[in-house]
């Protein structure tokens, strides 16, 4: 196994484009045709657009975008910018009189930094769909990564500052790979040596414990923070439909086990999807165990990636990494 640019999976696009005044932005993966996707959803809040598109019982065999933004529901707004995008390039569902761009989109919540009242919108989704290309994506302070924050059980006093991450890995003809970004409750761990990277910090700015804080509150009521949700996407050129992708997602879901902690609380809307865009014949419990692995890079890879803003810390500046 090698590690890999995620592009050199091929048969995809992918474009970002932020707003740092408001500190938020939108990640946007355009397959080079309808692609197969499936999608696994665990956490208590999610804000998500189409998903039931992605159901065993829908029709659609595949999907033309896939768009992760910050502005929490708001910011579902922004799909429209991705159709618009697609149907001037007449790409969608035919339905006679014109062709219908079937766009899947996850939200994160990000309007506790930057300008609250700024969300992702159709003009910035459009700005990422006409930036998109076969270039490794910026890792860090970019798309939908741009206003993510780690560490949040405390408020956001004691928070840190995270980002958008990719990782890919080939295996023989295979490769997997994983786009995410990291907007959790929880804390940050290294997936190769369990070392706790990004989180919650007490008030000299140390790492400490989201879970042990939480334990110490046990049989309190906690009002949780909830300007979290960590989206991300698995995309992989082996060949599955939207069924098996569904499980890959589902198994894609220990990389964020391996690295978060707590992850998948009420506050936090976790959600992953699985796109194929080749048709190299895969075992599905093989892509599956890989679609963790990188999406547990992935995660550091965005938290190491992050720069400071807006008065948060980044792992580079508390930890020098």
């Amino acid at each position: 196994m090698k590690e890999i640019n995620i592009m050199e999976i091929g048969g995809f696009k992918i474009g970002q484009a932020e707003d740092l005044a408001a500190m938020t932005g939108c990640t946007v993966i355009l397959p080079d045709t309808a692609a197969p996707t499936g999608c696994d959803i665990r956490g208590g809040g999610p804000a998500s657009r189409e998903t039931p598109l992605l159901d065993p019982r829908s029709d659609a065999k595949g999907i033309n975008a896939l768009l992760l933004s910050g502005g929490s529901a708001f910011g579902l707004d922004a799909a429209g910018g991705v159709m618009k995008y697609l149907e001037e390039r007449n790409i969608g569902f035919d339905v006679g009189v014109t062709k219908v761009p079937l766009v899947c989109q996850s939200c994160l919540f990000d309007l506790v930094i930057g300008d609250t009242f700024v969300r992702p919108d159709a003009k910035l989704a459009y700005s990422a769909c006409e930036k998109a290309s076969y270039e490794e994506p910026k890792n860090g302070n970019f798309g939908a990564g741009t206003g993510c924050t780690v560490g949040k059980y405390r408020g956001r006093d004691n928070c840190m500052k995270s980002g958008i991450g990719t990782y890919g890995v080939q295996c023989g003809e295979l490769k997997v790979g994983a786009i995410v970004a990291v907007n959790a409750l929880g804390d940050i761990f290294d997936v190769d040596n369990g070392e706790q990277i990004a989180g919650l910090l007490n008030d000299k700015r140390q790492l400490i414990s989201t879970e042990e804080e939480m334990w110490k509150d046990a049989g309190k009521e906690h009002e949780l923070f909830t300007g979290n949700t960590t989206i991300g996407a698995i995309i992989t050129n082996a060949a599955f439909d939207k069924v098996l992708l569904g499980k890959i997602a589902s198994m894609a879901h220990n990389g964020y086990a391996r690295t978060i902690r707590p992850v998948h609380t009420t506050a936090d809307g976790d959600s992953i999807y699985a796109m194929s865009t080749g048709d190299l014949k895969g075992d599905v419990n093989t892509v599956g165990t890989l679609a963790a692995y990188v999406m547990a890079k992935a995660v550091n890879r965005a938290v190491r990636s992050a720069e400071s803003a807006e008065g948060f810390p980044s792992a580079k500046e508390i930890r020098g990494i």
